[in-house]
């Protein structure tokens, strides 16, 4: 049955805009999760921009549902993931001018580095995934460095979405959405996991879940948005709905 990872990373946005200490997203774990999430993600970023270390520790001591820790292919990184142990981490690229994630990783031209992170995060234990682009030799690379669990990048098919005039049949977004699910189809075929995650929204998010054998998605942007005018609980579980909904089998 298809998952929800809840990204909480524009929570501590919120709290940092004042340098305060709210609101706590060990707060908004526990109303995602109440609200029907699987799971939650953060991204502890290098420069701390938001999730910090005391967030990533707390949220690891205090929540009761699945920890994904999305960070950095960097010693520090996977140093940090292996001390607390979260469910999965995820390896994803990282700009410090970036606003959000652009791209996916590059596993083609750094296979052997990643190849030896992947191994020190399984041999603690930990789930291991990496955030890529809906590309075969992407896939194919991951499947050779040991990754687990591979999040196929739906920005693309979002911005199409969304410059198609949120039309699901406009040819742009049927393109994007045949190469997410040629991916979806590859990474399953190499045995590993299809999750999906980027941009999706209450508006785009129904034909990715539709796809065959996708696991989990992975939101935070448009939940988080949408908990200043309804509340968290309210966001995670429509969200969850209209995942449910059309990942549900035809009568």
């Amino acid at each position: 049955m298809i998952e929800l990872g809840v990204n909480i990373d524009h929570v501590a946005t919120l709290r940092q805009a004042r340098r305060t200490w709210e609101p706590d997203p060990v707060w908004a774990a526990v109303e995602a999760h109440l609200g029907g999430a699987d799971g939650i993600t953060v991204h502890l970023r290098e420069d701390r921009r938001h999730v910090n270390d005391d967030d990533v520790r707390r949220l690891r001591e205090l929540t009761q549902v699945k920890l994904n820790l999305e960070m950095a292919a960097t010693d520090e990184m996977v140093g940090i993931a292996c001390r607390l142990e979260p469910e999965m981490a995820m390896l994803v690229p990282e700009g410090r001018h970036e606003v959000t994630t652009e791209g996916g990783l590059d596993i083609v031209g750094q296979e052997a580095r990643l190849k030896e992170m992947i191994a020190r995060l399984a041999d603690a234990g930990i789930v291991t995934s990496v955030f890529i682009d809906a590309e075969h030799p992407q896939i194919e690379a991951a499947a050779r460095i040991g990754a687990r669990v591979c999040e196929i990048h739906t920005g693309p098919y979002a911005h199409a979405f969304h410059g198609s005039g949120r039309d699901a049949e406009a040819p742009a977004v049927l393109a994007e959405l045949a190469k997410v699910k040629a991916a979806g189809e590859a990474v399953r075929r190499l045995g590993m996991r299809f999750n999906a995650g980027h941009a999706l929204n209450y508006y785009n998010v129904q034909p990715i879940a539709r796809l065959a054998g996708v696991r989990e998605l992975h939101i935070g942007h448009a939940i988080v948005s949408r908990a200043v005018f309804v509340g968290l609980r309210e966001a995670v579980a429509e969200m969850k709905r209209l995942m449910r909904e059309a990942a549900a089998p035809s009568a």
